[in-house]
């Protein structure tokens, strides 16, 4: 059986409906002209990748990142010669628009359109493939995904000279606090966006705003904070690390080693045989 030059591995994302991230590696393959239904975002990771769309033609070296809006018509192939590796989240509009409106400060920027097809920026590259890396090994909560989604969404209207970090805004404190009783109420599950802004009965972009400016703290920090904080107290009763990291939605002891250490200055085996 011939060997296949050309490598196409998905994955779907088991937090995040509809997320994908392709992994992709060509030598031999070309992808004829065609559009998709919703926002995807590339990182050129191996040599060039040569495409057009838009009225242009566009050669995205190492580093890279590729923006394309929802039924923005590309194509794609090799373009230097050498084998193409990159990585392709695909997003559902549906994921996004909060989190772009929030970033703008304004609903109508829900339907965030990019004017950018190619961008050299670390920190956008950074955040899709930290995306990436959590998809394709499986890691990290629905919050934890959702968050690096926002991340994308926030520098992309920032780049797009629309960001508005404040705007006066009422500031409901009955209702935030419902949402931080919810989230107290279920730190041993993974919990989404979705179902913290229903419990406070806000639409995600108001919670995402009012949380931020009257915490100073986004929510994704402030689960992550409770669920330490909750993890710590297990440790003190003597629970093992590793039962610990389960309970709380730590991907391994690993990350739970990276996420408590962060905050207390030790790991929870170093902590739990100080106090204990």
């Amino acid at each position: 059986m011939a060997k296949q030059s050309s490598r196409f591995d998905y994955h779907k994302s088991r937090q995040v409906p509809g997320l994908t991230v392709l992994h992709a590696s060509l030598s031999d393959f070309s992808y004829d002209r065609h559009a998709h239904e919703e926002y995807a975002f590339g990182v050129t990771l191996a040599g060039r990748q040569d495409f057009f769309s838009g009225g242009e033609f566009h050669r995205s070296p190492p580093g890279n990142v590729i923006q394309f809006n929802p039924d923005q018509a590309h194509d794609g192939h090799p373009g230097d010669g050498t084998t193409l590796g990159y990585v392709m989240i695909y997003v559902p509009t549906a994921q996004l628009e909060a989190s772009f409106a929030d970033a703008a400060g304004c609903e109508r920027a829900a339907r965030f359109h990019g004017r950018e097809t190619l961008l050299a920026d670390p920190q956008l590259r950074h955040a899709i493939l930290d995306l990436a890396q959590l998809m394709i090994d499986r890691q990290g909560t629905r919050i934890d995904q959702e968050h690096a989604l926002h991340r994308m969404a926030t520098r992309l209207v920032q780049r797009a000279g629309k960001f508005q970090p404040g705007g006066r805004v009422s500031r409901p404190d009955a209702l935030l606090l419902r949402a931080k009783e919810y989230i107290l109420a279920h730190l041993e599950t993974d919990l989404s966006l979705d179902e913290i802004s229903q419990a406070a009965h806000l639409s995600k972009y108001h919670f995402l705003r009012l949380f931020r400016q009257q915490f100073g703290i986004t929510p994704h920090q402030y689960v992550l904070s409770c669920r330490v904080n909750a993890a710590r107290s297990a440790l003190e009763s003597g629970v093992a690390p590793s039962e610990v990291a389960f309970r709380y939605g730590f991907t391994d002891l690993s990350h739970f080693n990276r996420r408590f250490k962060r905050i207390y200055g030790k790991t929870p085996y170093q902590y739990q045989r100080s106090v204990i």
